[in-house]
């Protein structure tokens, strides 16, 4: 082991190479620990283990380090299921037993609520995954072609980089789309189609999408590209749905910006259709590949009956779903007996909500699209109920404040960020109109650091 620098030299340079032990996690599943009264986070770290670390970066109030070797390993450390786990940085908690994983995930939540929102409130027992491997019914794999042969190859990216990882298979994924990786990928490379994930060159594939119903087991195969200048990709499309019957339909996205948004606003069908069939909650709903729909089916599942308990009886309520994307939680609301509007900005979600409605004959469910912002706030004063499932980011503070000076009845809010949802928790109850009245956290997402959580608020 190399010895720390002495008290005169300066704490933490890149390079420097040093023990610590771990005391705790990080909020994105990394080690953490001190050395040179500096806190110092290390990926693949685990609470209770003395590791040896390298720097890699230096920030002004931490540490970054690499984990170099586990001089003393935690006794709940296991042997990955992925092999490539240490490298890939799509789950960060595969050397972690299952069990001591949900037990953080709650702590998570719990001291969110304490640190960033102020609140003392009960925290229910999280509720975790039946199924902590093969769970995830979409993938978006970026794609690449080495420098050198200009041999194909897909994964998801090192962590803290932009170096994809080669998979061929990921043990997280629903099986029945894992097993279309490999194949997709020999039928890509073979094609000899430009490959250009990050537009460095003159563009070409960016994305291999894969989608599939829990439930139907339909799958959808999208191509993600920034044009349409590949040769043969309707005989390819053709030649993928007669050689896979579960196979429902091969699409072209384009998307020939370089943005973190992953899929541009044009979807073509190149054969059979451009949505995959579900069953969601007693709901029949169809699923396009640039729609948002949870990843974790049967998690997503158990929420129903905790958001339809939360609201009680629903028989002539009028209920408001915020960023409700195709009417996954609005149309079982309304199945139950509520009047529910929907609100959503991306239009092809709100095309394909309304869709699902006349589908299943639910004429309670009405669906706009439309900023959230001002659109919910003029009608706070005449509805009984607002379910709230925003993105990461959570809700601007303007609009929780509004909610919390005209609040309905009952407030739901979903959320996969326990740092914004307390803080919004906050917001939301500042005005001493509503109170937090439950909180629910659900694992959604096993061998990775994420959390989802129901909070309910009631007016007080």
């Amino acid at each position: 082991m190399v010895q720390p620098p002495s008290a005169t030299a300066p704490i933490g340079r890149i390079g420097d190479r040093f023990e610590l032990d771990i005391t705790d996690l990080g909020h994105e599943g990394q080690g953490v620990g001190r050395w040179q009264e500096r806190v110092v986070f290390v990926p693949g770290a685990l609470p209770q283990e003395r590791v040896a670390v390298v720097v890699r970066r230096v920030q002004r109030r931490h540490l970054e380090a690499e984990l170099q070797a586990v001089v003393v390993a935690s006794p709940l450390r296991r042997r990955p299921p992925c092999i490539l786990a240490e490298r890939c940085g799509g789950c960060s908690l595969q050397h972690w037993q299952d069990g001591p994983q949900a037990l953080w995930k709650e702590q998570l939540v719990v001291q969110a609520l304490r640190r960033i929102g102020g609140l003392d409130c009960a925290v229910a027992p999280l509720i975790p995954a039946e199924t902590t491997l093969g769970y995830r019914n979409r993938a978006t794999i970026p794609l690449e072609r080495r420098e050198g042969d200009g041999q194909l190859r897909a994964g998801y990216y090192r962590r803290g980089s932009h170096r994809i990882v080669n998979l061929n298979r990921c043990p997280v994924l629903d099986p029945r789309i894992d097993a279309l990786i490999a194949p997709l990928k020999a039928d890509l490379e073979a094609s000899d189609w430009p490959v250009d994930v990050h537009l460095e060159q003159d563009g070409g594939l960016r994305h291999l999408a894969l989608r599939v119903g829990h439930h139907s087991g339909e799958i959808l195969i999208t191509l993600i590209s920034s044009h349409d200048e590949l040769d043969g990709l309707e005989e390819i499309a053709a030649h993928w749905l007669e050689r896979w019957p579960q196979v429902v339909g091969v699409c072209l996205n384009l998307q020939p910006l370089a943005t973190n948004t992953l899929m541009g606003p044009e979807t073509r069908v190149l054969a059979g259709r451009g949505f995959v069939r579900e069953r969601f909650g007693g709901i029949g709903l169809t699923i396009a590949p640039d729609t948002f729909f949870q990843v974790n089916t049967l998690q997503a599942e158990r929420l129903v009956p905790l958001l339809l308990e939360a609201f009680g009886p629903l028989e002539g309520q009028e209920l408001v779903d915020a960023y409700c994307g195709i009417g996954t939680f609005s149309l079982p609301l309304a199945a139950a007996g509520a009047r529910v509007l929907g609100l959503e900005s991306h239009l092809a979600s709100v095309e394909q909500a309304r869709a699902n409605a006349a589908a299943n004959g639910l004429n309670r469910a009405s669906f706009e699209q439309a900023e959230v912002g001002s659109n919910l706030v003029e009608r706070l004063g005449a509805i009984d109920g607002l379910l709230l499932d925003p993105p990461r980011k959570g809700l601007p503070a303007l609009l929780c404040a509004a909610i919390g000076a005209v609040p309905p009845a009952t407030v739901a809010y979903i959320s996969c960020n326990p740092a914004t949802l307390a803080r919004d928790l906050a917001l939301l109850s500042g005005e001493g109109r509503l109170a937090v009245h439950s909180v629910q956290p659900i694992d959604f997402f096993p061998q990775t650091s994420h959390v989802e959580t129901l909070a309910v608020l009631k007016r007080i």
